[in-house]
């Protein structure tokens, strides 16, 4: 309990009121007050997810940056073991966790896709039939923030402060729609396929005009005559001992130089698409980003209004440029060189249109990575891609066999799905495996290929025990997590350190390995106090936190303010 103020008892006040400050001075500061005034608040929130980042990259490069990633670092408090505690480390549950401060279990986004018992199909995260994506040049069906169930920091903010703007940018539709979640002002991100810029009609019938003005005066197919070299001499990297299992795009070879030509307007598609491929796959596509991250900034005045706005920005490059070429190459070096020198550049331009001290930036990854397979075979670890087409041979042909007098139910078991590390049953084959334990153990051991570390049933992670969720056990607790009535398989795979589900080259994520669940937390700019903070913490605790700064009411959130880092805590949300 904090003691009352020194000299107070000096004055001669009675005990009684001496007691009664001392009560309300040990009360949380959301029962004594309904939040900081809008005065004291920051002017601008920024969050920044940088794809794929794991938290090593900082302990490891932070000696070659001099831009804005070392001015975060330097400047501001860092996180040093934050982690995501679930197994389903994917970029829609990331940037979902992020933005709500809750886990995949409450918010509901259990991966980047899963499949959907009504429609009896796989769907993203994002795919709405009720909406449509409106471009420069075309719509098209579908995303929307329909599918996350939990409100969002930003939401929340618009809500609280009447007049507050709200703007998220990706190459992602996922990335950006779950950073802003359902209400926003300007929600853009690219597709994939043919490079349109996009954004949905759940939140605008027509593209943003700063937006269209953006993008018809600056067209990504204007870097195609550049060049991704090396940006020191090659002796000056660490990494890029191996090139072996990397996967680079169609066009480059598996070392530098990586060229973005040939020009994406010579009227082939197989080109432009290989451009595209190319350009999402290099630093140039966060260029882009930032100039229309800048460009959302003082066309809409965002952090000049009078009251806090919202800028989410979520870099994709890394994430492509991590699966390619993997955590340990010269390319995810130099990209984060380049990162580096980049987000300099937004930091300039914050302090040049809102103001040093104005403006609040939180910077974080979505999830991290594994080693490439065959480097980590070469330095003799237990490696390998996991074989996700036999587990569902393996499971059918059990079924088919176990119930071979049956053969009534061959379509339903041919209808088995395997969607990310999720195996889904027909309803009808579900019910009789659930009937026999002693099937559901032979399917468990089908299931147990090279690389599997366990299975769990929907059920079994449904559990509670008093040691918490799923009890005991490391992998059940983080599988869990992702666990959602309707969305989670009936049956969950888990995979072991060093091993990645499908593919033969480059890498991937989405296990409850390490390397997959760490990531860095950096905090800067207002109210923040700098330093390097030792404690847990979890991406949860961002969107808490920023409630925590601004001042506004508190939400019953999973994850908690990081307290430890705000220079004079704001009034307005209560711990858990």
């Amino acid at each position: 309990m904090n003691s009352p103020p020194r000299g107070f008892l000096r004055r001669g006040l009675p005990a009684a009121a001496v007691a009664l400050a001392a009560l309300l001075l040990s009360l949380p500061l959301w029962v004594t007050a309904q939040g900081n005034p809008a005065s004291s608040a920051p002017k601008l929130v920024v969050v920044i997810v940088v794809d794929q980042m794991r938290a090593d990259y900082v302990q490891r490069f932070h000696s070659e940056w001099h831009g804005g990633l070392a001015r975060l670092v330097d400047h501001g408090a860092w996180f040093r073991n934050a982690a995501y505690p679930y197994s389903g480390t994917e970029t829609c549950p990331g940037h979902a966790t992020i933005a709500t401060g809750d886990f995949p279990h409450t918010h509901g986004i259990i991966g980047n896709t899963w499949y959907e018992r009504a429609a009896a199909e796989p769907v993203t995260c994002t795919q709405d039939s009720g909406e449509h994506d409106i471009g420069l040049d075309q719509t098209t069906a579908a995303d929307s923030p329909k599918r996350l169930l939990a409100p969002t920091f930003a939401e929340r903010l618009r809500s609280a402060r009447a007049g507050s703007r709200v703007v998220a940018i990706s190459l992602k539709a996922r990335a950006a729609i779950m950073l802003a979640g359902h209400h926003a002002d300007a929600v853009l991100w690219q597709d994939e396929v043919v490079g349109d810029w996009l954004t949905s009609s759940a939140y605008s019938e027509s593209m943003p005009a700063f937006a269209a003005d953006f993008f018809s005066a600056n067209p990504f197919s204007a870097d195609a005559s550049k060049v991704w070299e090396l940006s020191v001499p090659r002796t000056g990297y660490q990494g890029g001992s191996s090139t072996a299992g990397e996967g680079p795009p169609a066009g480059w070879t598996a070392d530098f130089p990586h060229p973005l030509s040939p020009n994406p307007l010579s009227g082939d598609p197989a080109a432009s698409r290989a451009f595209l491929d190319r350009w999402r796959s290099s630093p140039f596509a966060d260029d882009y980003l930032e100039r229309l991250a800048a460009a959302a900034v003082d066309l809409m005045k965002l952090g000049r209004g009078p009251q806090t706005d919202f800028l989410g920005i979520s870099f994709s490059s890394p994430d492509y440029i991590g699966h390619a070429f993997g955590p340990d190459s010269l390319e995810i070096e130099d990209e984060y060189l380049r990162l580096d020198a980049t987000l300099g550049k937004l930091l300039d331009d914050l302090d040049r249109a809102v103001g040093a001290g104005n403006y609040v930036v939180v910077l974080t990854g979505d999830h991290g990575v594994a080693p490439v397979v065959q480097q980590a075979q070469l330095q003799g670890r237990d490696a390998g891609h996991v074989n996700g087409s036999l587990i569902l041979k393996n499971v059918k042909g059990m079924l088919q066999q176990h119930w071979a007098q049956e053969p009534g139910l061959s379509q339903e078991i041919d209808q088995t799905q395997m969607v990310e590390q999720n195996i889904y049953f027909r309803p009808e084959v579900l019910a009789r495996i659930n009937a026999d334990p002693s099937l559901w153990a032979k399917l468990k051991a089908a299931m147990l290929v090279p690389g599997v570390a366990d299975v769990f049933t929907d059920k079994e992670l449904q559990q509670k025990s008093p040691q918490g969720a799923a009890g005991d056990n490391r992998l059940r607790r983080a599988a869990a997590l992702d666990e959602f009535p309707g969305r989670t398989g009936d049956a969950v795979i888990t995979l072991k350190p060093y091993w990645v589900l499908g593919g033969s080259k480059g890498t991937s994520h989405g296990t409850a390995n390490d390397y997959d669940q760490r990531v860095p937390i950096l905090l800067f700019g207002t109210g923040i106090k700098p330093g390097e903070y030792m404690a847990a913490a979890s991406p949860a605790d961002i969107a808490p936190t920023l409630t925590s700064l601004c001042g506004i009411p508190p939400a019953k959130t999973e994850g908690r303010v990081l307290a430890e880092a705000i220079r004079a805590p704001a009034a307005g949300h209560a711990q858990k």
